[in-house]
């Protein structure tokens, strides 16, 4: 089991996240591309980051909603998300091409995550969008008892998915992430990431919101560099790894 992260997510002169001391711990940097938030040179930053720490970067396209941080559902036709991931994917590349590295996967951001998992359109739409600009990358997408479909749909487009658990967040009962605008939905506290991060990797599942155990199959854990205990919760998640991996 792995760790990612989403970070490069600062805009200009406005900080966001402890990306220089997380960047060690997490073995894949989710990094914005400049919709939800960043900006090329935030972008470059954090990409000599990941190089400096050896760390495999994915690239994080958002909607184009850096006032809400990419966090607010948009009315976007299929074939301008297709578009829009594109023009992201490729904009990070470029920077990491620079920097003698290369974009791994890529994995969607906020609402147009929780859109491309909801509707398997969109998600077909970048999946082929992949395929098309560079067939060796990955989709990360959310871990869920239906995660075959998923796999028969990328074998369709002949892309690799990765399946993402969170150690952060509260579930839904039907294995969905609990909305941020419920209370709860994000963990503060070591004891509640410690405890979910045990269950994911010593039973494969989550317990939701409403006590529901919920089974899946996961290859990474996910958290969020937003958050102001990213870095704790990060050194939780990896002596919990360290001691299962005993």
């Amino acid at each position: 089991m792995n760790v990612n992260c989403d970070m490069g997510e600062a805009f200009g002169s406005w900080e966001m996240g402890n990306d220089a001391e997380l960047m060690p711990l997490v073995d894949m940097a989710n990094i914005a591309c400049g919709f939800h938030a960043s900006d090329p040179q935030i972008m470059e930053r954090t990409v000599k980051l990941a190089v400096q720490s050896g760390t495999s970067i994915g690239a994080h396209p958002g909607y184009p909603d850096l006032q809400g941080f990419g966090r607010r559902d948009m009315a976007i036709p299929t074939a301008d998300i297709r578009a829009m991931v594109l023009y992201q994917v490729g904009a990070l590349d470029a920077i990491c091409r620079a920097n003698n590295s290369r974009v791994d996967y890529v994995k969607p951001h906020g609402a147009l995550y929780h859109r491309v998992f909801a509707d398997r359109a969109v998600m077909a739409v970048v999946m082929q969008a992949l395929h098309d600009y560079n067939d060796q990358l990955s989709l990360l997408v959310l871990a869920a008892p239906d995660s075959d479909a998923i796999r028969r749909l990328a074998d369709t487009h002949k892309i690799r998915v990765q399946f993402e658990a969170f150690s952060d967040r509260a579930y839904a009962d039907d294995g969905t992430l609990l909305s941020r605008s419920i209370a709860g939905s994000v963990y503060k506290t070591a004891e509640q990431v410690r405890a979910q991060t045990e269950q994911i990797m010593t039973q494969g599942s989550v317990t939701s919101i409403s006590g529901k155990v919920v089974r899946f199959q996961a290859d990474t854990l996910c958290i969020h560099g937003d958050e102001p205990n990213a870095v704790q919760t990060a050194q939780v998640i990896r002596e919990v790894i360290a001691g299962c991996s005993k």
